[in-house]
């Protein structure tokens, strides 16, 4: 599983859980529904600010979005990406 895929799962379980279709997080976003659905389609990932948005429109915290996503850093290399299948 891929970062985008690990945030667009993150993001359609919060939506779910607040009780909203992707209409409706649009709206309280002020995005496009088309934005909403390439993020839960793992085709787009958002800044920094619409992750803000996205998780007061959720009533969420931005760690709920980014659970099961890590930076490791390999003192030999730069470092790699860790998605978790939790």
């Amino acid at each position: 599983m891929s970062i985008g895929e690990r945030f667009a799962a993150n993001l359609k379980r919060c939506r779910q859980r607040a009780g909203i279709n992707q209409s409706e997080l649009a709206r309280r976003t002020e995005l496009d529904t088309t934005t909403i659905s390439l993020f839960e389609l793992a085709k787009r990932t958002p800044r920094l600010d619409t992750l803000v948005k996205l998780t007061g429109a959720l009533d969420c915290r931005a760690d709920e979005l980014i659970e099961g996503m890590a930076w490791t850093r390999n003192p030999h290399t730069y470092g790699s990406f860790e998605v978790r299948d939790d």
